[in-house]
């Protein structure tokens, strides 16, 4: 097995074997591409002089260093023609018959030598390894799609595979400019692992009608700054083929959240299986389409719109890092701004922070001076909720502790003027129960702002079942003139965004409880395979451990699901002080400031 794998089979030549393909020929490697379909194999050549030519165009590589990748790559219609592979890549359909039967069939073909890979994201490695008469030389080598382009592969051992085997596609993976990962064998690895339960969940909350499609994905992309939101991104996987890798996953696991949705079985039966069909949660314009085009569920801006109040002054609550953004945020925008605090001596630090920030903008250009000036003056800085007397939107933004926010909100029914919008910044606790500590239910909601709200655009607008329709208009028109993006969703637990990143994050933990795979590994494979800007352990502690156990215990106990209980690690850490980067040490430990 310590061979160079300069002459490389690839099984199954659709999308992902034609990648795979076209990355080992541009490598230098002899590739054997294998596909029983004389029609697909036809595909991968032409799919190949294309993008190489595509390549050739932007200056990525030379006419010559084309001519010499195609040159490399050789079709053919049976196994037979892998009988000089050193590795063989089987890329074929996720299923375990036809798998098994590749598997079979290469042990009569093969030298003794040869490394098997499967490139399954979500079947055993173990099982099909079984079915080889040589299973130490069976491994899983998934890339991610699409392959020329995502650095990430994953290099799964079964607990018969043979290191130096494991060494050998390593390197190779190495040497293709990829950044390979070491996991252990179960359905989903490290990526598709975290990924896939947290697209189902997200799945089973369109189904639930808890949000829109369309809030669901813009709060997850603008929220989490992902690059896809979950929905649009299951029509681009394929909506079967979810189905299939989350059916695997439960048989595994038996973990609720990875039991597929029923949507998505009710989907696929449809047909409406995603991009490939031109139409899965969405509609495109065409079979393969990548367009998004209005269906019946597509939001008109009519719909959206409503009769709201009349909002000039706002007043901000709190004294820390989220109030004072907030009160830059709407201060920016035009409106008179009253930024209240416990003690004149809080209020004024506070807006100072806001100058300072203000100050950061000038410098880097995108403040004038004047604006600055401008915003600042609009700001005036109050040592009691007194102050509010007259604002006609208060927005509280202090300690996420109910029994606090409850006697701040009691205060402000008293100090507001009737009609005022009462409106609460918290990211976990149910809105109602802060509302019913007011006289005026029906004035009250939610908005929680992002952190840091003057970045961020999302706005999760929190309506209770009390919450009249004026004051949900008004909060959306008010968010436009913020320029924020408002999503609609109801009051539970976690709303949009939490509800669905805080139990990817507590799988995560419990991958390293597990000994699966490492910190790093599972960073880099979150970053490199799903287009994360960080990794869960990064997040974690940029968010704070005692923040995430919070979040985790209040999703806990109100969805009542085993699969959302807190990880014993998050547990151990908080216990022990460890609360990421503010206290210098979390998942990693950070140099003290």
């Amino acid at each position: 097995m310590d061979t160079p794998l300069s002459t490389i089979a690839v099984v199954g030549l659709g999308t992902m074997g034609t990648g795979i393909a076209e990355v080992l020929a541009l490598a230098g490697r002899e590739v054997i591409g294998i596909d029983i379909s004389e029609a697909a194999a036809r595909q991968a050549v032409t799919s190949l002089e294309a993008s190489t030519a595509r390549a050739v165009r932007r200056g990525r590589i030379t006419e010559q260093e084309r001519a010499d990748a195609l040159a490399r790559f050789r079709t053919h219609d049976t196994l037979q023609a892998a009988a000089d592979a050193e590795l063989v890549i089987e890329v074929v359909p996720e299923t375990y018959e036809i798998k098994q039967q590749v598997f079979r069939e290469l042990d009569a073909v093969v030298s003794a030598t040869a490394i098997l890979a499967t490139g399954t994201n979500a079947l055993s490695v173990t099982r099909l390894a079984a079915e080889s008469q040589h299973p130490e030389r069976v491994l899983g080598l998934h890339f991610f799609n699409p392959a020329p382009a995502m650095k990430l592969v994953e290099v799964v051992s079964s607990v018969l595979t043979a290191p130096p085997a494991v060494e050998a596609v390593t390197r190779l993976a190495r040497e293709l400019g990829k950044e390979p990962v070491a996991v252990g064998d179960r359905p989903g690895f490290v990526a598709d692992g975290l990924l896939f339960g947290y697209l189902n969940q997200a799945a089973a909350m369109y189904e639930a009608n808890y949000a829109s499609r369309e809030d669901i994905d813009a709060a997850m992309k603008l929220g989490c700054g992902l690059p896809m939101g979950p929905l649009a991104l299951l029509d681009l996987i394929g909506i079967d083929t979810a189905r299939t890798v989350l059916e695997a996953m439960y048989s595994a696991s038996h973990d609720r959240l990875h039991a597929p949705a029923p949507v998505l079985g009710q989907l696929s039966e449809a047909g409406l299986t995603g991009r490939k069909a031109g139409r899965g949660f969405y509609t495109y314009d065409a079979p393969g389409g990548q367009d998004v085009v209005p269906d019946a569920l597509t939001p008109s801006p009519e719909a959206a719109a409503g009769t709201g109040r009349e909002i000039a002054s706002v007043g901000v609550a709190g004294s820390g890092t989220m109030a004072s953004g907030i009160a830059e945020v709407f201060a920016k925008a035009g409106y008179t701004v009253v930024l209240a605090a416990r003690g004149q001596e809080k209020a004024d630090l506070a807006k100072a922070r806001i100058a300072k920030s203000l100050e950061r903008s000038v410098t880097k250009g995108r403040l004038t001076a004047e604006a600055r000036d401008e915003t600042l003056a609009r700001i005036t800085a109050a040592g009691s909720l007194d102050a509010f007397a007259e604002v006609d939107l208060a927005v509280e933004a202090v300690a996420e502790d109910l029994e606090v926010k409850q006697q701040l909100f009691a205060t402000l029914d008293k100090v507001c003027r009737p009609g005022a919008v009462l409106a609460t910044t918290t990211s976990s606790l149910p809105v109602i129960a802060i509302a019913r500590a007011t006289a005026r239910p029906e004035d009250v909601i939610g908005m929680h702002f992002f952190n840091p709200a003057p970045a961020m655009k999302l706005v999760e607008v929190v309506r209770t079942v009390l919450t009249a329709d004026d004051v949900h208009a008004t909060v959306r028109a008010v968010c436009a003139k913020i320029r924020k993006h408002p999503v609609d969703c109801g009051d539970r637990a976690g709303f949009i965004v939490n509800a669905l990143l805080f139990p990817y994050l507590n799988n995560a933990i419990k991958m390293v409880e597990e000994h699966y795979a490492s910190l790093d590994d599972i960073d880099a494979a979150m970053k490199l395979g799903g287009g994360y800007p960080m990794g869960p352990f990064e997040l974690l502690d940029v968010v704070g451990l005692d923040v995430s156990l919070a979040i985790e215990k209040v999703l806990h106990r109100e969805f009542r699901d085993p699969g959302l209980a807190p990880a014993p690690l998050l547990e151990h850490l908080v216990a022990a002080g460890c609360l990421g980067r503010k206290t210098g040490r979390g998942f990693r430990e950070y140099a003290r400031r």
